[in-house]
């Protein structure tokens, strides 16, 4: 039985899903005013792997995940390169998209849009303002904290304790009766985008829109929550508060995954250590980033640097040799070894433990080729089979370069990072693959929803 770490307690709780044979996934996505860092790929990673885990145990999961493309970064971008808000944001929706492509993220079932959901969130807010959870101010609508007995619980402290370390993290703003109250509809501003409401035009909160597209798409109640644990605070902790103040039940489990270092600190533009994700992909086998992941508990704090991607790169080489070796032997049909795929599940059972799971995939590998070096196939074939399945659970594409008429994984990555440069401008580098790609035989054909290609 899969035994997850709840947020909300701290925990670790057998999955109960609240509909028999089914699983209801929301994970946070990114907000769309530039282009994916390493922490965005180590968090959708994480969900792109509980999401396979759990329909490889025989669930049928929805799994949804949004787009914010309405925030204030997003407005402050747009003005500042001269367009539009939803062209910056489908723009970068589109980059971000690519990215998780090349490596390999299977796409949510659902991928809503936050401007798509204002009308259900102003539904919303009006129960918050029916029920006394909400007040309004000449700024907008704002919850009243003071209102929701245990708020704080998913951050573990109480308010006395957020409105002590909370800095930065909470709005400032003198409209607010409490520097934690925060805004569920902003005030319209001159030059921003709005939406009319009863309580004039403006525009939503953030923490208002992951609620509303849950919930909608959903249901009260649904299975799993999740995202980064930077979210748990405000983001996560105020879209429990307008659920919980709506008499509404929200997620069953919160699953969070650890952040990114790089050599040693945390990721983060103030400190020079910010990788862009189309950095390393260029740079690396995107293999070697869910590698890393997979070797890494997603709540731990992962390291990212040369010297690990190395050593995840020298673990693929082995990987892609065994896939080698087994093509060659072009063994008959096997079912996966038995013991092998059980202690794989008692891994991943315990918490999503991935690391352990990889492990036993490499004990697997090894005495895989142990059996071959001693002629015995049908040990081989069993356990060539396991590593074949269970690999393919984890996201983990086995193989290397592939050869021409076999490559649409390579011509796949090139496309996204032709689309990457596109959208950083570097119409040099964009031009320069689709250069190389029609050099091969590749035709590219561009629309707005997108580049596809084709074989000429």
């Amino acid at each position: 039985m899969l035994r997850l770490t709840d947020s909300l307690t701290g925990v670790k709780v057998e999955f109960t899903p609240r509909d028999p044979g089914k699983a209801s996934v929301y994970w946070c996505g990114p907000t769309v005013y530039d282009a994916p860092h390493l922490g965005h790929a180590r968090s959708t990673l994480a969900f792109d792997i509980l999401v396979r885990y759990l329909r490889w145990i025989g669930l049928d999961v929805t799994a949804v995940s949004n787009i914010t493309d309405i925030d204030d970064k997003i407005i402050a971008r747009a003005a500042d390169e001269g367009t539009t808000e939803p062209e910056l944001a489908r723009r970068f929706e589109e980059v971000f998209i690519a990215e998780m492509d090349r490596l390999d993220i299977a796409h949510p079932d659902l991928r809503p849009r936050a401007t798509e959901y204002v009308g259900p969130m102003v539904d919303i807010i009006g129960q918050l303002v029916d029920r006394g959870m909400a007040y309004t101010t000449d700024s907008g609508v704002y919850y009243d904290v003071d209102r929701l007995a245990g708020y704080g619980a998913l951050a573990g402290q109480t308010s006395e304790q957020l409105r002590e370390g909370a800095g930065a993290r909470v709005e400032v703003d003198d409209d607010k009766s409490d520097p934690l109250d925060f805004a569920l509809w902003k005030a319209a501003k001159p030059g921003e985008p709005t939406w009319d409401s009863p309580w004039g035009p403006g525009r939503p909160g953030w923490h208002i829109e992951c609620v509303a597209m849950s919930l909608d798409l959903l249901g009260d109640g649904f299975d799993i929550h999740g995202g980064g644990d930077d979210l748990v605070f405000p983001h996560h902790e105020n879209e429990r508060a307008e659920c919980l103040g709506c008499g509404r039940p929200f997620a069953r489990l919160w699953v969070h995954n650890g952040m990114v270092q790089v050599g040693t600190e945390k990721m983060s533009k103030s400190l020079g250590n910010f990788w862009t994700l189309a950095e390393l992909l260029n740079n690396w086998d995107p293999r070697a980033l869910r590698l890393l992941v997979l070797q890494t508990h997603y709540r731990k704090t992962m390291e990212i640097g040369e010297a690990n991607l190395t050593t995840a790169s020298a673990a693929l080489q082995r990987l892609d040799g065994f896939a080698r070796r087994i093509a060659a032997a072009d063994f008959p049909d096997a079912p996966a070894d038995e013991a092998t795929v059980e202690r794989f599940r008692q891994a991943m059972d315990d918490d999503l433990g991935t690391a352990a799971a990889m492990a036993v995939v490499f004990d697997a590998v090894r005495d895989a080729n142990r059996a071959l070096d001693a002629e015995d196939e049908s040990s081989a074939a069993e356990l060539a089979a396991a590593v074949v399945e269970l690999t393919s659970v984890l996201g983990l594409r086995l193989g290397g370069a592939t050869t021409a008429g076999d490559d649409d994984g390579a011509i796949d990555d090139q496309v996204a990072a032709r689309t990457v440069a596109k959208a950083a401008k570097d119409y040099a580098e964009a031009d320069r693959i689709r250069d190389d790609l029609t050099s091969r035989g590749i035709v590219l054909e561009d629309s707005a929803t997108g580049t596809t290609w084709r074989r000429g």
